[in-house]
């Protein structure tokens, strides 16, 4: 079953059928939108990693992600808080066993007004009580970079 669900700052275009890491997803991404970080570190096991992206980048030189609540919340600091504006079109979504791996675009919009435009795959692990255990986007920072466009 396909819908559409449409917030101010999320378009979702994907099943929906309810599934604990797909509600983990959407509440992620409305705590990002919302500027939220506390709301955004409580949907988070403890000894949670975020790889965002996966692999060694310049938010992420050695490529081992971030690992447990302070250096989620590094991250946070560091590049989420640094961002003005959030847009999320998931396209589609396939939950199944712990997870849920959402074909995503992610428009960020800078201090300055200038947007970039992420390609991703997101992919949302969940503990037996629903935190995140694990949350890794797959995209590709320079291809990222290169849809920079200049308010």
């Amino acid at each position: 079953m396909k819908q559409e669900h449409v917030t101010e700052a999320i378009a979702w275009n994907a099943p929906d059928a309810d599934h604990p890491a797909r509600r983990a997803a959407l509440a992620s991404m409305a705590a990002v939108i919302g500027g939220r970080k506390d709301a955004w570190l409580a949907l988070f096991a403890p000894d949670a990693l975020v790889e965002d992206p996966v692999g060694p980048s310049f938010l992420d030189p050695s490529g081992d992600g971030h690992r447990g609540t302070d250096a989620i919340s590094a991250f946070w600091d560091n590049f989420i808080s640094t961002i003005a504006g959030f847009r999320f079109t998931i396209a589609d979504s396939f939950a199944n066993g712990p997870c849920c791996a959402n074909v995503a675009t992610i428009t960020t919009t800078m201090p300055d007004g200038s947007t970039m435009t992420i390609d991703c795959v997101l992919i949302y692990t969940v503990n037996e009580e629903g935190l995140i255990r694990s949350l890794r986007a797959h995209w590709e920072p320079d291809r990222a970079m290169a849809t920079i466009a200049r308010s």
